[in-house]
């Protein structure tokens, strides 16, 4: 949705960012309600979304696993290998629109079922799925996504089990805490996570790329150091989601570019990246809420 004339730039995505601890809360709630449509322990799942609900299930995907609730893969919807025997498919859509993840579930009507999670229950993918979860409470204005995606994966991490104390009020700390102007006026920036916070990494540097028109790269933490911190120099920074690898600040430290490592939960410090992009996008003169080249869906004809 486009912003109207009278909308600063940036109003939207900066309200929705702020709102996330309210959000996160009521997905919580929500995950014990719809807990009979969620993938049963022991059942082989394929969680599926494009763009930023790619990176939601990756993280998704990586919980499950790990919480031993059985066999989790994360793809994007046009590379989902349907000829495996899956026993459930979970698609993530903020819109309902998008056309990969309409065509995934037709293709696989009738043979897996299918559960989506949209902000938009009346939309098409209503009538492709066998079940559906409204995540309408957290849809967005801004063609850029923030609290649905985060807030998909909230309700997750509590049906997990894997829901933080004081997650919510510190969350409420990061949307209102003061931005390091090195942070905002890095040229660059890469992400980095291990195991789950991956996809943090992964979506981060998405927000940070769309938002902001600016360069930034994604990777496993332990990877970083083989070829891609290459890159790395003063005016750049390495953005660190959890427990740094033994060593990385020190070699990061040595080619000059900032080494960012917060004590915080990832989710939490997705938050900041997430407002650090904005804050990029609007020090460069752009606005957030309406990227260029970007649209809220893609719909193929």
């Amino acid at each position: 949705m486009a912003t109207s004339p009278q909308s600063a730039p940036g109003s939207f995505v900066t309200a929705e960012i702020a709102s996330q601890p309210d959000v996160w809360s009521q997905g919580i709630d929500l995950a014990g309600q719809v807990a009979d449509q969620l993938p049963k322990p022991g059942e082989r799942v394929a969680f599926v979304g494009c763009g930023t609900s790619w990176f939601v299930s990756q993280v998704i995907a990586a919980w499950r696993e790990s919480a031993g609730l059985g066999e989790s893969d994360a793809f994007t919807a046009t590379e989902t290998p349907i000829h495996r025997p899956y026993d459930r498919i979970v698609a993530i859509t903020r819109s309902g629109t998008t056309t990969e993840v309409i065509d995934l579930l037709n293709a696989v009507s009738g043979k897996i079922p299918t559960v989506t999670l949209t902000a938009v229950p009346s939309s098409p993918v209503a009538d492709a799925s066998d079940d559906l979860i409204d995540l309408s409470f957290a849809d967005e204005q801004s063609v850029v996504q923030t609290r649905f995606a985060t807030t998909a994966m909230m309700l997750f991490r509590q049906a997990y089990g894997l829901v933080p104390a004081g997650i919510l009020q510190a969350c409420r700390g990061a949307t209102t805490a003061d931005l390091p102007a090195e942070h905002v006026g890095a040229e660059q920036i890469s992400f980095l996570g291990t195991g789950w916070t991956i996809g943090v990494a992964n979506e981060a540097a998405l927000k940070f790329r769309e938002t902001s028109s600016s360069w930034a790269e994604s990777y496993s933490a332990m990877e970083y150091r083989h070829g891609p911190i290459s890159i790395a120099q003063p005016g750049r920074l390495t953005w660190m989601f959890g427990d740094a690898p033994e060593g990385l600040a020190e070699q990061v430290a040595e080619t000059g570019a900032g080494f960012v490592d917060h004590d915080l939960d990832p989710m939490v410090d997705l938050v900041l990246a997430q407002r650090v992009a904005v804050a990029r996008a609007l020090q460069l003169g752009g606005n957030p809420d309406q990227p260029r080249n970007l649209t809220r869906s893609v719909v193929l004809s």
